[in-house]
């Protein structure tokens, strides 16, 4: 974003001081002040904006246009993932899914089953929510068969986590698509390309070996699931379906794009209306609205609840992912001004002089921040505002844009401390002192973020070849 009529007459150096100085800022204010993230990123924000000399008339629509750009794709899909996912937890969907496939699976595979369950629930459903809700089909499974709680937990905590870090409609992935110009279909296929090995050795492998190491006993701490819904629960088949659809929708416009680009279909398919259909019908707004109709048919009208039921249960899911959206907003309000004020040129440039690649950049810069204040949302928004200027400069192509979002989204994971309200959820949960969480979760966390920027890196090197 620029300016008409206004330049920018301060240098690199003051300019990088002033970033420097707003992040010291911000972490002051949300960790020794408690101030709220939201809050605290507006303050900065107009801070930043002052002292880099944009007009004082224009830094209030420099802020809203920063905020609204983010919110304008970001909230569509935080909004209608969110109810997806209600819809599915409500109806049961979560308890089946994760019974069916124990059976399949077996008992002695339990972990592995129940790790799998929840990849496919975290699709849709936030971390929080996604592991309340499986909690205690968990904690079934742990009392119906022995051993640590750590055996069966951390693989399905570690399986929300990476899909909540890595895989769209997830508002971190969405939210650094935005910055970079990210198309959100090939970070979908690149975050599942990393999200699957990584869960596998940092979850479920690791989950295995810290369920030997320490041996915890499994927490009576949650319910029974809810009677209602084990009277009447959806099919396996259905659950699965409803999870699968934006996935597929989004797949299909990914894929008649690619399919056109590489000229594989007839010369002006793009003009037609066919394809422009398609393509819209698999934007991500779009998928993901017809997949909450379907779900409110297939595991609302059809299993007997009433249009009033459903439209509550809506409701319900929007609550607690407002501050989810206000956040990341917030943080696109903050990089807006970081790119107004010519922070991001001046970052630019001093990261090409020392020659550090972008992709380590975007990990390591990610990584402190994440470190230094606890939130993965705006460690990953505030260096995807950094880093805006610098990765539309660099001209990548579609694969290697949506690597880079995944690369500072593994970034944003490591090292999950008492800073971290996901630190004391598993280790409340999992009836885990301090010291033992940081044993278990705290390392599960950050070899996410290690192994997930390996493959990522991986990956951007291979799409940087030709």
């Amino acid at each position: 974003m620029t300016l008409e009529g206004w330049t920018q007459t301060l240098g690199a150096g003051p300019l990088l001081g002033i970033a420097a100085a707003a992040i010291a800022v911000l972490l002051f204010l949300i960790m020794k002040l408690r101030m709220h993230a939201f809050i605290a990123l507006i303050v900065v924000s107009l801070l930043t904006a002052f002292a880099t000399g944009i007009p004082a008339g224009r830094i209030v629509s420099v802020l809203t246009g920063g905020f609204g750009s983010t919110l304008a794709s970001v909230a569509l899909l935080v909004g209608l993932g969110a109810m997806l996912g209600r819809i599915v937890e409500t109806s049961g969907g979560a308890k089946v899914l994760a019974d069916y496939l124990i059976d399949k699976f077996g008992e002695k595979r339990a972990p592995f089953a129940l790790g799998v369950a929840s990849l496919l629930f975290g699709f849709p459903i936030f971390f929080d929510a996604g592991l309340v809700v499986m909690l205690p089909v968990v904690f079934a499974v742990g009392h119906r068969l022995g051993g640590s709680v750590l055996s069966y937990g951390l693989p399905a905590a570690g399986a929300f986590s990476v899909m909540h870090i890595f895989v769209p409609p997830h508002p971190g992935p969405v939210a650094a698509s935005e910055f970079f110009g990210a198309n959100v279909g090939y970070v979908m296929i690149v975050g599942l390309i990393v999200a699957l090995p990584t869960w596998y050795v940092t979850s479920y492998l690791f989950g295995l070996w810290a369920g030997r190491k320490w041996v915890l006993p499994i927490p009576s701490i949650l319910g029974q699931a809810d009677a209602e819904h084990e009277a009447n629960p959806p099919r396996f088949a259905t659950v699965v379906s409803v999870l699968l659809l934006p996935l597929l929708l989004i797949f299909l416009n990914t894929g008649l794009n690619t399919l056109n680009s590489a000229g594989v279909l007839p010369e002006g398919s793009a003009d037609t209306l066919w394809y422009q259909v398609l393509r819209t019908l698999g934007d991500t707004p779009v998928a993901l609205l017809i997949s909450l109709l379907v779900a409110a048919l297939a595991l609302g009208l059809r299993r007997g609840m009433n249009s009033t039921a459903i439209e509550q249960v809506m409701e319900q899911a929007l609550g607690p992912v407002c501050s989810v959206i206000l956040i990341t907003g917030a943080g696109g309000m903050f990089g807006g001004v970081l790119r107004t004020s010519g922070i991001g040129d001046a970052l630019a440039d001093v990261l090409g002089d020392l020659g550090v690649p972008l992709l380590l950049a975007g990990f390591l810069i990610s990584g402190v921040l994440r470190i230094a204040q606890g939130s993965a949302t705006v460690a990953l928004t505030t260096t995807a505002g950094l880093l805006t200027t610098a990765v539309a400069a660099a001209g990548m192509n579609d694969f290697q844009l949506a690597t880079m979002v995944v690369a500072v989204a593994a970034g944003s994971v490591i090292a999950s401390h008492v800073n971290d309200s996901g630190f004391w959820l598993v280790g409340r949960f999992f009836d885990m002192d301090v010291k033992t969480t940081l044993k278990t979760w705290t390392v599960l966390e950050t070899l996410i973020g290690v192994m997930g920027f390996g493959i990522a890196a991986g990956i951007f090197a291979l799409a940087s070849i030709g």
